[in-house]
């Protein structure tokens, strides 16, 4: 599973995920992606699920990049618990998605494979997505600024 080795702060706020990613929102090395078209946090046991379920796929042939990273400590409080006595303990570990952020790249494996399995990924993710070419997003990244 994925977590930070050491953190400054063991607990943190909730925060906020308004707005479209500002970075990570370009596929930047492989050829094709999955980007996010919603906010979610999501856990590192379902980003493991999704590399797993990709790298079974393409029968550990090309490469597969994970583009984001759980940094963000969530707490829960035991069932049946008072309110009060502080926050929660640690439970998992997210990373915050916002829309348009590029979560997992796949190159060197043919377009059908490569497509195949980032829509096997897709369905471990717990936000909707969309699976992308890196001609695609450049395209669109062009007639956005015209």
């Amino acid at each position: 599973m994925l977590m930070p080795k050491r953190v400054k702060r063991r607990k943190q706020f909730r925060g906020t995920m308004a707005g479209k990613a500002q970075r990570g929102n370009t596929i930047t090395y492989g050829e094709y992606g999955i980007v996010a078209t919603e906010p979610c946090w999501i856990k590192s046991n379902q980003i493991e699920a999704a590399r797993i379920a990709m790298t079974r796929y393409i029968k550990r042939g090309g490469k597969v990049w994970i583009k984001i990273f759980p940094d963000k400590p969530v707490t829960a409080k035991p069932a049946e618990t008072r309110m009060g006595s502080g926050k929660g303990t640690l439970e998992y570990w997210v990373a915050v998605v916002k829309p348009g952020r590029v979560m997992f790249e796949i190159s060197g494996v043919a377009e059908d494979v490569a497509k195949e399995a980032l829509r096997l990924a897709t369905h471990k993710l717990p936000c909707k997505c969309k699976i992308v070419s890196k001609a695609d997003l450049e395209g669109g990244a062009a007639n956005e600024n015209e």
